[in-house]
């Protein structure tokens, strides 16, 4: 069984003898990683779709961890046991992600760990998180082909409020150490430049707002690239 760079990333947030808590399954694979490799104690896999969580079902015995995984069909974290350490919601957009989480106020009042890997709006994500009482603790890169997928780790604990060029690039990004951070951030950049420029036409405060953005994105502290003077 082969997990792509972004699910071991994200199983490499979680601690050993965690009970995980895997929003949208799918197949099953990361929880069952997370078994085999002796990191989690214990999985729950739930999904939204019987289908998926029923391949679950049956990899979770294909490779013989089924007494240690339980599954709920299930619209995030509606009616699941509360009873993990950490959640993990990989391959999710941030509308989604922002719903679960909206959905589950209960998260806040008990010591539980954030594992997200979100697929798109990442800004918008990361503002919620901040003004939600969230704090991105962890964050860092992972590249499958020629994709590069945030993965991080958010916790429920005071924090001062994230600028809006840090939604674009997290303090805990920054300081990653991630080699692939300075492409990430030429990436974040390019989609600035990209609605800077479909804004330069008409002008105006949105267009100055955007440039404004766009250069203190640029201004973010990253290192260059290596063999870069």
């Amino acid at each position: 069984m082969n997990l792509s760079n972004r699910l071991l990333t994200c199983c490499s947030f979680v601690n050993p003898g965690d009970r995980v808590a895997d929003i949208g399954c799918d197949h099953g694979y990361l929880g069952i990683h997370l078994l085999l490799t002796g990191i989690a104690r214990s999985v729950i896999a739930s999904d939204i779709h019987s289908e998926p969580l029923e391949c679950a079902r049956r990899n979770a015995g294909k490779y013989g961890v089924r007494s240690k995984m339980s599954f709920y069909l299930s619209d995030g974290l509606q009616g699941l046991p509360r009873d993990f350490d950490c959640i993990i919601c990989a391959g999710m957009g941030a509308d989604t992600i922002i719903s679960i989480l909206e959905r589950a106020p209960w998260l806040k009042t008990g010591n539980y760990r954030l594992i997200l890997q979100c697929q798109s709006k990442r800004p918008q994500l990361r503002s919620y998180l901040s003004r939600s009482g969230y704090t991105i603790s962890r964050e860092t890169l992972a590249k499958d082909g020629r994709f590069l997928y945030p993965v991080m780790e958010v916790l429920c604990v005071p924090s001062h409020p994230l600028s809006p060029e840090e939604c674009f690039l997290s303090p805990a990004l920054l300081s990653s150490g991630s080699p692939l951070l300075p492409e990430f951030r030429d990436r974040v950049l390019a989609g600035l430049d990209k609605t800077v420029s479909g804004l330069s036409s008409s002008g105006g405060e949105k267009y100055e707002t955007y440039l404004a953005l766009r250069n203190k994105v640029a201004a973010l502290p990253v290192p260059e690239k290596e063999g870069k003077p």
